[in-house]
């Protein structure tokens, strides 16, 4: 392939960087620190998947990727994982996600889920079947990031409208019943930046919905405040206790953050303020638990394995009293 046609698919492919601008989106940053941060990231992805659809070749494309700023770096790697699916999507029989996944992209596979549900918002249903998420524990990420996709771009009718799309048709299999919830998760880590890192703000919009959905939502929101950033250890002490009774899904989030962190190499400093606050250790600690709590395997009749993972891990906080 000529470095034109490659230059031309990137300039074909990738949405225009002003789409994450918070104004575009209609969303209120709590100061100028919280605009940037976010505008930011919404650009880094954009970069990671501009990279992937010019350059989709694991090797070369990991070395562009690994250039980006450490805080920064998973936000751009789940923008090439969307990239790389949509081009699986494309006409022809390329497997970019299964290659990325077995080389480079594996130590940052959480993220990499997530961009693939990213495609799976933009892609034709029945384009579906070209989507690659192997790990039938990690594959709800995906949701996760179809979740927050609908949040942040269709805000009105995802969080002020509160749609939930009946009998969701991904993944197959018994537990399809659980997409919904994986759903949440994502539109509630979206909140985070819908709601412009103002922690006060996340609180009242997520009580605003339906009682049986906030315990994801809040799981989600406690994950993004953990592995984005924005807020100080006050606000994130704060926004712990207005959790109420849904402080474990908040440290559940936190902790699952910190997993994504450590495992890609990529622990900054807001990320120990964050697990601190949230759950009372180091990120270090956080990432332990996330991995000792770890399933093995689907348990028959019971709900999917990641549910039971993140259930085991929320437990953690009320055997140790932090509830």
């Amino acid at each position: 392939m000529t470095s034109a046609w490659r230059t031309l698919r990137r300039r074909i492919l990738t949405p225009d960087m002003s789409a994450t601008n918070l104004d575009v989106r209609g969303f209120k940053a709590k100061n100028p620190a919280a605009r940037e941060l976010l505008e930011t990231i919404g650009r880094t992805f954009l970069t990671g998947y501009s990279y992937a659809a010019e350059t989709p070749e694991p090797g070369p494309l990991s070395q562009r990727l690994d250039q980006i700023p450490t805080r920064f770096r998973g936000f751009a790697y789940e923008g090439a994982a969307m990239a790389l699916a949509v081009l699986d999507a494309l006409p022809g029989r390329s497997r970019h996600v299964a290659r990325f996944l077995t080389g480079p992209g594996d130590p940052h596979v959480y993220m990499a889920y997530v961009g693939v549900g990213w495609a799976m918002a933009r892609l034709p249903r029945f384009r579906w079947r070209t989507l690659t998420a192997p790990d039938p524990l990690l594959r709800w990420l995906a949701l996760d990031g179809y979740g927050f996709h609908q949040a942040y771009f269709a805000t009105d009718r995802y969080v002020y409208g509160q749609y939930r799309e009946p009998a969701f048709p991904w993944p197959p299999g018994p537990h399809g019943g659980y997409a919904d919830r994986a759903i949440d998760q994502g539109i509630g880590r979206a909140l985070w930046f819908v709601c412009g890192t103002d922690a006060e703000r996340v609180t009242e919009t997520i009580e605003g919905f339906a009682p049986e959905r906030r315990a994801d939502l809040y799981s989600g929101a406690g994950l993004a405040a953990t592995y984005a950033g924005g807020a100080d250890e006050e606000e994130l002490r704060a926004f712990w206790q207005r959790a109420g009774e849904h402080r474990t899904q908040v440290s559940q989030g936190s902790v699952f953050a910190a997993s994504a962190r450590v495992r890609a190499g990529l622990v900054v400093p807001h990320n120990e303020v964050a697990t601190r606050a949230l759950c009372g250790m180091s990120v270090a600690e956080a990432a332990d638990l996330a991995y000792l709590r770890r399933p093995t395997g689907e348990v028959p009749g019971g709900p999917p394995a990641y549910e039971v993972w993140r259930q085991a891990v929320a437990n953690e906080f009320v055997v140790i009293g932090r509830n």
